[in-house]
Protein backbone atom coordinates (compact mmCIF):
# COMPACT_ATOMS: atom_id res chain seq x y z
CA UNK A 1 0.00 0.00 0.00
CA UNK A 2 1.26 3.40 -0.74
CA UNK A 3 1.50 5.72 1.93
CA UNK A 4 -1.45 7.91 2.34
CA UNK A 5 -3.17 6.46 -0.39
CA UNK A 6 -5.65 3.35 -0.77
CA UNK A 7 -4.47 0.14 -3.05
CA UNK A 8 -8.07 0.27 -4.53
CA UNK A 9 -11.08 2.43 -3.54
CA UNK A 10 -14.51 1.87 -4.93
CA UNK A 11 -16.31 5.05 -5.47
CA UNK A 12 -19.94 2.83 -5.23
CA UNK A 13 -19.60 1.50 -8.69
CA UNK A 14 -16.46 1.18 -10.35
CA UNK A 15 -13.11 -0.47 -8.56
CA UNK A 16 -9.95 1.78 -9.34
CA UNK A 17 -6.87 -0.06 -9.46
CA UNK A 18 -3.48 0.92 -7.26
CA UNK A 19 -2.18 2.00 -10.13
CA UNK A 20 -4.48 4.43 -10.85
CA UNK A 21 -2.72 6.38 -8.06
CA UNK A 22 0.91 6.65 -9.23
CA UNK A 23 2.04 9.95 -9.27
CA UNK A 24 -1.56 11.95 -7.16
CA UNK A 25 -0.32 13.53 -3.93
CA UNK A 26 -2.47 12.11 -0.79
CA UNK A 27 -5.21 14.59 0.12
CA UNK A 28 -5.25 15.96 3.04
CA UNK A 29 -8.13 17.31 4.64
CA UNK A 30 -8.89 20.04 7.94
CA UNK A 31 -10.07 18.24 10.66
CA UNK A 32 -10.25 22.09 12.33
CA UNK A 33 -13.20 22.84 10.87
CA UNK A 34 -15.84 22.37 13.26
CA UNK A 35 -15.14 24.44 16.34
CA UNK A 36 -18.67 24.83 18.17
CA UNK A 37 -20.85 28.16 18.44
CA UNK A 38 -20.55 30.74 20.87
CA UNK A 39 -24.37 29.28 22.06
CA UNK A 40 -23.11 25.58 21.56
CA UNK A 41 -20.44 24.54 23.76
CA UNK A 42 -18.86 21.23 23.04
CA UNK A 43 -16.05 19.03 24.27
CA UNK A 44 -13.00 18.31 22.05
CA UNK A 45 -14.15 14.87 21.92
CA UNK A 46 -17.30 16.00 19.94
CA UNK A 47 -15.59 18.03 18.34
CA UNK A 48 -12.95 15.37 17.13
CA UNK A 49 -16.62 13.27 15.74
CA UNK A 50 -17.73 16.30 13.89
CA UNK A 51 -14.31 16.70 12.05
CA UNK A 52 -13.78 13.34 11.60
CA UNK A 53 -17.53 12.78 9.37
CA UNK A 54 -16.70 16.23 7.88
CA UNK A 55 -13.52 14.88 6.62
CA UNK A 56 -14.41 11.32 5.42
CA UNK A 57 -17.84 12.21 4.39
CA UNK A 58 -19.64 9.74 6.65
CA UNK A 59 -22.87 10.11 8.42
CA UNK A 60 -22.30 10.54 12.28
CA UNK A 61 -24.36 9.29 14.64
CA UNK A 62 -24.88 10.72 18.18
CA UNK A 63 -26.16 9.26 21.70
CA UNK A 64 -27.09 10.64 24.96
CA UNK A 65 -29.59 10.71 27.56
CA UNK A 66 -32.09 13.59 26.78
CA UNK A 67 -30.58 17.23 27.23
CA UNK A 68 -26.86 16.41 26.16
CA UNK A 69 -27.65 18.89 22.89
CA UNK A 70 -27.84 15.82 20.61
CA UNK A 71 -30.45 17.50 18.13
CA UNK A 72 -29.26 21.60 18.36
CA UNK A 73 -25.82 19.57 17.45
CA UNK A 74 -26.82 19.77 13.80
CA UNK A 75 -27.93 23.36 14.10
CA UNK A 76 -24.31 24.58 15.59
CA UNK A 77 -22.62 22.45 12.50
CA UNK A 78 -24.57 24.02 10.28
CA UNK A 79 -23.91 27.76 11.72
CA UNK A 80 -19.95 27.14 12.16
CA UNK A 81 -19.45 26.03 8.47
CA UNK A 82 -22.11 28.57 7.22
CA UNK A 83 -24.32 25.91 5.73
CA UNK A 84 -28.20 25.31 5.46
CA UNK A 85 -29.75 23.15 7.92
CA UNK A 86 -32.14 20.50 6.37
CA UNK A 87 -34.64 18.76 9.48
CA UNK A 88 -35.96 15.10 9.37
CA UNK A 89 -37.97 14.29 12.01
CA UNK A 90 -38.10 10.64 11.70
CA UNK A 91 -41.64 8.92 13.04
CA UNK A 92 -42.86 5.62 13.25
CA UNK A 93 -44.15 5.38 10.03
CA UNK A 94 -41.43 7.21 8.32
CA UNK A 95 -39.93 5.19 5.21
CA UNK A 96 -36.74 6.18 4.02
CA UNK A 97 -37.94 6.56 0.50
CA UNK A 98 -40.57 9.36 1.73
CA UNK A 99 -37.42 11.22 2.66
CA UNK A 100 -36.40 11.24 -1.04
CA UNK A 101 -39.99 12.19 -2.75
CA UNK A 102 -43.71 12.01 -1.82
CA UNK A 103 -46.02 11.41 -5.09
CA UNK A 104 -48.61 13.38 -4.08
CA UNK A 105 -51.69 11.19 -5.63
CA UNK A 106 -54.23 12.80 -3.47
CA UNK A 107 -54.01 16.49 -4.57
CA UNK A 108 -53.81 14.86 -8.37
CA UNK A 109 -57.09 12.94 -8.10
CA UNK A 110 -58.66 16.15 -5.96
CA UNK A 111 -57.52 18.59 -9.02
CA UNK A 112 -58.80 16.13 -11.60
CA UNK A 113 -62.23 16.05 -10.38
CA UNK A 114 -62.58 19.78 -9.98
CA UNK A 115 -60.72 20.20 -13.58
CA UNK A 116 -58.97 23.97 -12.43
CA UNK A 117 -55.53 22.49 -12.94
CA UNK A 118 -53.52 20.39 -15.90
CA UNK A 119 -53.07 17.54 -14.43
CA UNK A 120 -51.30 15.39 -16.68
CA UNK A 121 -47.95 17.40 -15.43
CA UNK A 122 -46.96 14.70 -12.79
CA UNK A 123 -44.07 16.99 -11.71
CA UNK A 124 -46.32 19.42 -9.83
CA UNK A 125 -47.49 16.84 -7.69
CA UNK A 126 -43.99 15.70 -6.52
CA UNK A 127 -42.66 16.78 -3.29
CA UNK A 128 -38.82 16.30 -2.46
CA UNK A 129 -38.28 15.10 1.54
CA UNK A 130 -35.52 16.10 3.59
CA UNK A 131 -33.19 13.68 2.04
CA UNK A 132 -34.07 14.88 -1.53
CA UNK A 133 -34.01 18.73 -0.76
CA UNK A 134 -30.48 17.73 0.60
CA UNK A 135 -29.50 15.75 -2.70
CA UNK A 136 -30.25 18.31 -5.25
CA UNK A 137 -29.05 21.53 -3.79
CA UNK A 138 -26.39 23.11 -5.84
CA UNK A 139 -24.24 23.89 -2.06
CA UNK A 140 -23.09 21.42 0.42
CA UNK A 141 -25.93 21.29 3.27
CA UNK A 142 -26.39 19.87 6.67
CA UNK A 143 -28.51 16.95 7.20
CA UNK A 144 -30.47 16.32 10.53
CA UNK A 145 -31.98 12.69 11.22
CA UNK A 146 -33.67 13.02 13.96
CA UNK A 147 -34.59 10.38 16.37
CA UNK A 148 -33.60 7.56 13.60
CA UNK A 149 -34.65 4.68 16.05
CA UNK A 150 -38.54 5.74 16.24
CA UNK A 151 -38.64 4.26 13.23
CA UNK A 152 -39.06 0.42 12.19
CA UNK A 153 -36.09 -1.80 11.98
CA UNK A 154 -35.81 -1.75 7.66
CA UNK A 155 -35.36 2.10 8.09
CA UNK A 156 -31.33 2.69 9.01
CA UNK A 157 -30.58 0.02 5.89
CA UNK A 158 -32.81 1.03 3.23
CA UNK A 159 -31.47 5.05 4.64
CA UNK A 160 -27.90 3.57 4.36
CA UNK A 161 -28.60 2.50 0.94
CA UNK A 162 -29.94 5.95 0.00
CA UNK A 163 -26.64 7.43 1.58
CA UNK A 164 -24.64 5.41 -0.18
CA UNK A 165 -25.99 5.78 -3.37
CA UNK A 166 -26.08 9.98 -3.20
CA UNK A 167 -29.14 9.42 -5.97
CA UNK A 168 -31.88 9.16 -6.87
CA UNK A 169 -35.11 8.74 -9.87
CA UNK A 170 -38.28 10.02 -9.46
CA UNK A 171 -39.83 6.95 -10.75
CA UNK A 172 -43.43 8.69 -12.19
CA UNK A 173 -41.11 11.35 -14.30
CA UNK A 174 -38.03 9.48 -14.55
CA UNK A 175 -36.01 12.43 -13.39
CA UNK A 176 -32.87 11.71 -12.50
CA UNK A 177 -30.76 13.46 -9.12
CA UNK A 178 -27.30 12.80 -8.46
CA UNK A 179 -25.74 14.89 -5.86
CA UNK A 180 -23.16 17.61 -6.41
CA UNK A 181 -22.67 17.70 -2.94
CA UNK A 182 -22.85 15.12 -0.22
CA UNK A 183 -23.99 16.39 2.28
CA UNK A 184 -22.78 16.58 6.25
CA UNK A 185 -25.39 13.75 8.23
CA UNK A 186 -26.16 14.17 11.61
CA UNK A 187 -28.17 11.47 13.23
CA UNK A 188 -29.45 11.01 16.20
CA UNK A 189 -30.90 8.53 18.63
CA UNK A 190 -32.11 7.86 21.76
CA UNK A 191 -31.27 4.13 21.87
CA UNK A 192 -34.51 3.03 22.36
CA UNK A 193 -34.17 0.20 19.84
CA UNK A 194 -30.56 -1.55 18.67
CA UNK A 195 -29.39 -0.41 15.41
CA UNK A 196 -28.28 -2.64 12.23
CA UNK A 197 -24.71 -3.68 12.65
CA UNK A 198 -24.23 -3.15 8.58
CA UNK A 199 -25.49 0.82 9.59
CA UNK A 200 -23.71 1.68 12.72
CA UNK A 201 -19.87 0.15 10.53
CA UNK A 202 -21.19 3.37 8.19
CA UNK A 203 -21.78 5.89 10.57
CA UNK A 204 -19.29 7.64 12.60
CA UNK A 205 -20.28 7.11 16.53
CA UNK A 206 -20.05 9.50 19.01
CA UNK A 207 -21.84 9.29 22.78
CA UNK A 208 -22.40 12.96 24.27
CA UNK A 209 -22.02 12.27 27.77
CA UNK A 210 -23.72 14.27 30.29
CA UNK A 211 -21.33 17.54 30.61
CA UNK A 212 -19.89 17.44 34.46
CA UNK A 213 -19.74 21.09 36.60
CA UNK A 214 -16.81 22.68 34.80
CA UNK A 215 -18.32 22.51 31.35
CA UNK A 216 -21.90 23.21 32.46
CA UNK A 217 -20.91 26.14 34.21
CA UNK A 218 -19.70 27.43 30.66
CA UNK A 219 -23.06 26.85 29.12
CA UNK A 220 -24.54 28.40 31.66
CA UNK A 221 -22.80 31.12 31.43
CA UNK A 222 -23.70 31.25 27.69
CA UNK A 223 -27.28 31.74 28.81
CA UNK A 224 -26.96 33.87 31.98
CA UNK A 225 -23.33 35.55 31.57
CA UNK A 226 -24.62 38.09 34.27
CA UNK A 227 -25.24 35.24 37.35
CA UNK A 228 -22.80 36.10 40.05
CA UNK A 229 -19.82 33.10 41.34
CA UNK A 230 -21.79 32.39 44.59
CA UNK A 231 -25.40 31.73 43.38
CA UNK A 232 -24.37 29.99 40.32
CA UNK A 233 -22.30 27.40 42.72
CA UNK A 234 -25.32 26.90 44.68
CA UNK A 235 -27.58 26.35 41.70
CA UNK A 236 -25.22 23.79 39.97
CA UNK A 237 -24.70 21.66 43.42
CA UNK A 238 -28.15 21.20 44.13
CA UNK A 239 -28.71 20.30 40.65
CA UNK A 240 -25.90 17.30 40.38
CA UNK A 241 -27.47 16.15 44.02
CA UNK A 242 -30.95 16.67 42.40
CA UNK A 243 -29.71 14.19 39.29
CA UNK A 244 -28.39 12.06 41.63
CA UNK A 245 -30.76 11.75 43.75
CA UNK A 246 -32.15 7.63 44.12
CA UNK A 247 -35.31 7.23 43.31
CA UNK A 248 -35.62 9.90 40.55
CA UNK A 249 -37.62 8.62 37.69
CA UNK A 250 -37.06 11.75 35.30
CA UNK A 251 -33.55 13.47 36.08
CA UNK A 252 -33.49 16.98 35.45
CA UNK A 253 -31.37 17.77 31.69
CA UNK A 254 -29.60 20.80 30.96
CA UNK A 255 -32.23 22.83 29.35
CA UNK A 256 -34.40 22.48 32.53
CA UNK A 257 -31.21 23.83 34.62
CA UNK A 258 -31.21 26.82 32.46
CA UNK A 259 -34.54 27.53 32.69
CA UNK A 260 -34.55 27.24 36.42
CA UNK A 261 -31.93 29.57 37.12
CA UNK A 262 -34.10 31.81 34.60
CA UNK A 263 -36.70 31.94 37.09
CA UNK A 264 -34.47 33.02 40.01
CA UNK A 265 -32.50 35.29 38.69
CA UNK A 266 -36.32 37.09 36.98
CA UNK A 267 -37.73 36.34 41.08
CA UNK A 268 -34.16 38.25 42.43
CA UNK A 269 -33.28 34.88 44.37
CA UNK A 270 -30.08 35.42 46.78
CA UNK A 271 -27.82 32.61 47.25
CA UNK A 272 -28.63 32.46 50.77
CA UNK A 273 -32.32 31.51 49.84
CA UNK A 274 -30.97 28.33 48.42
CA UNK A 275 -29.55 26.82 51.47
CA UNK A 276 -32.65 24.86 52.95
CA UNK A 277 -35.25 24.69 49.78
CA UNK A 278 -34.71 24.22 45.78
CA UNK A 279 -37.73 27.77 44.85
CA UNK A 280 -39.29 27.15 41.50
CA UNK A 281 -38.79 22.57 41.73
CA UNK A 282 -41.33 22.45 38.67
CA UNK A 283 -38.97 24.00 36.49
CA UNK A 284 -36.40 21.25 37.53
CA UNK A 285 -38.08 18.07 37.97
CA UNK A 286 -41.79 17.58 35.94
CA UNK A 287 -42.87 13.84 37.91
CA UNK A 288 -45.16 14.31 41.07
CA UNK A 289 -43.29 11.63 42.69
CA UNK A 290 -39.95 13.38 42.07
CA UNK A 291 -40.78 15.93 43.59
CA UNK A 292 -42.37 14.06 46.25
CA UNK A 293 -38.75 12.21 46.66
CA UNK A 294 -37.08 16.00 46.37
CA UNK A 295 -39.25 16.90 49.05
CA UNK A 296 -38.73 13.62 51.61
CA UNK A 297 -34.84 14.19 50.93
CA UNK A 298 -35.18 17.92 51.74
CA UNK A 299 -37.18 17.27 54.87
CA UNK A 300 -34.28 14.27 56.15
CA UNK A 301 -31.49 17.35 56.06
CA UNK A 302 -30.05 15.49 52.83
CA UNK A 303 -28.69 18.61 50.93
CA UNK A 304 -26.01 19.72 49.39
CA UNK A 305 -22.92 20.40 51.77
CA UNK A 306 -22.06 23.31 49.48
CA UNK A 307 -25.47 24.94 50.25
CA UNK A 308 -23.60 25.98 53.46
Amino acid sequence: MTEGRPTAYYNGRDRIPSHAWEGVPPVTHDFSRFAGTASYITSPELRHAVNVALAIERPLLVRGEPGTGKTLLAGAVAEDLGLELITWNVKSTSKAAEGLYVYDTVQRLQDSRFGDHDVADIRQYIRLGPLGRALTTERQVVLLIDEIDKADLEFPNDLLHELDLMEFTITETGDRHRARQRPMVVITSNAEKELPDPFLRRCIFHFIAFPGAELMEEIVRVHHPAIGEALLAQCLAKFYWLRELRGLRKRPSTSELVDWIGALLAAGVQPGQLAGEIPFLGALVKKEEDAAAVAKAGASGRWPRDDG
